[in-house]
């Protein structure tokens, strides 16, 4: 197993033996292919019976009625079905699933998405709101953006407004209900030992730069919150310093301009998702496996 020692040595700082040992074998599993229904234009039991039908073997999870683990396929398979190309599912890691679930907007909130291209995820949250919540989709790179655009169109994602811009620099006149952060980061919970391209990118200069990004996203966000709303964090990294760290770090220097609380992640089956120790208790820092990549997700609501 070649990976690079500078992970190694974060993993080492951070985490007992036994869950870095979780941790390499989620690294060295063969992840299963998973997907989201997509709730706008088809249901479980449609996408259910288009599966049975293609001979693909499927099973569900306990926290999400739309989501489908794939069993005998790969993407390729999936991208060859009707039901990929009108749009009536999206391929979706279990782990990206969970911070519009968290998230929980509700009709008629003001939405924002900051990172949001491909689209996953702000998708995700307007079939969670049946298209009735009001969101804003940053994204300020132009093929990205048209890649978002093309993915809300396909997903029949309505009432989105993408703003081509970078989410850092918005402007504070505005005011948001509910934000999502997914933070661009090391990618450090998605790491495959099969991978060498994605552990070549893991360097020191890599964490730094994602620690800024993410430094300045959260920053920025805190600073949108309408009193009483609701944030998520989130990445796709498992250490801490681009996350609880970051959390920390953004709550300490903004607290005098609102009251600012983290809350834990509540939703029904949630007990089934393999976890490692987070310094936040608040937090839930997913332990990658054959199903699930490493993830954080942390929720902060605006009281005052």
């Amino acid at each position: 197993m070649s990976l690079p020692e500078y992970l190694m040595s974060l993993l080492a700082d951070q985490y007992a033996k036994p869950d870095i040992e979780r941790i390499l074998e989620g690294y060295c599993a063969q992840r299963n292919v998973t997907l989201r229904a997509n709730a706008l234009s088809s249901s479980k039991d449609e996408v259910a019976s288009e599966l049975d039908s293609a001979g693909i073997a499927w099973s569900g999870v306990d926290w999400y009625d739309d989501a489908f683990v794939i069993e005998t396929a790969r993407e390729r398979q999936i991208w060859d079905l009707p039901i990929y190309e009108q749009g009536k599912v999206y391929l979706q890691s279990l782990s990206s699933m969970l911070p519009p679930i968290i998230l929980d907007a509700h009709a008629n909130e003001d939405v924002l998405d900051m990172c949001a291209a491909p689209g996953g995820k702000t998708s995700q949250i307007a079939a969670l709101t049946g298209n009735r919540a009001h969101l804003t989709a940053c994204e300020m790179h132009a093929p990205r953006a048209d890649k978002l655009e093309h993915n809300l169109a396909k997903l029949g994602a309505r009432n989105v407004v993408v703003m081509r811009t970078d989410a850092r620099r918005m402007d504070e006149f505005f005011r948001f209900d509910r934000i999502l952060v997914d933070a661009p980061c090391s990618g450090s919970g998605t790491l495959k030992t099969d991978n060498p391209k994605g552990l070549a990118r893991f360097t020191p200069k890599l964490i730094e730069k994602s620690k800024k990004s993410q430094r300045a996203l959260l920053s920025k966000a805190l600073t949108l919150m309408k009193a009483g709303s609701t944030l998520v964090y989130s990445t796709c990294s498992i250490l801490e310093e681009e996350n609880e760290s970051i959390v920390r770090d953004c709550l300490s220097k903004v607290r005098r301009q609102g009251t600012f609380e983290l809350k834990p992640p509540e939703f029904a089956g949630m007990e089934a998702i393999p976890t490692l120790p987070s310094t936040l208790d608040e937090a839930m820092t997913v332990c990658p496996t054959e199903l699930y990549e490493g993830f954080f997700v942390v929720r902060i609501e605006r009281t005052a």
